[in-house]
C-alpha cells in the first residue's frame, strides 16, 4: 500500500501538507515557508486520528503514543476522511496488544 495525500493548493499553493502510507506507517510532512517537518509514525504507536472540519477544508489531528500531536491543515473533507479511515484500518493489524 502507497497512497498520498496533499492538502489543497487553493488555500496555500506553496505551503502543502502531505500524508504519506506505506506498509509500515504513515509519513506527515508539514511544510512552512523556510523548511518544515517531517515526521514518521508506526501504525502501532498512532492512538487517535481527530478530523475538524471547516465549511471547506478539515485539519487533521495525529494522536501518537509519546510524542506530541501531529497537525496537518487545509485538506479536503473527503481527504481528511480517506486518511482517517486509511489509519485505523492499519492500526488495528499492527498493534503490539491484541484488542478483544
Amino acid at each position: 500500500m502507497s497512497e498520498k495525500f496533499h492538502s489543497s493548493s487553493f488555500k496555500d499553493p506553496i505551503n502543502r501538507d502531505e500524508v504519506e502510507f506505506n506498509d509500515k506507517g504513515v509519513t506527515f510532512r508539514v511544510r512552512k515557508l523556510i523548511g518544515g517537518t517531517d515526521n514518521f509514525v508506526f501504525y502501532s504507536d498512532i492512538s487517535g486520528v481527530e478530523i475538524d472540519n471547516g465549511l471547506f477544508f478539515s485539519t487533521i489531528h495525529i494522536i501518537p503514543r509519546a510524542r506530541p500531536e501531529i497537525v496537518i491543515r487545509n485538506f479536503t473533507k473527503s481527504d481528511a476522511r480517506r486518511v482517517k479511515e486509511l489509519i485505523l484500518q492499519n492500526v488495528p493489524n499492527n498493534r503490539p496488544d491484541p484488542l478483544r
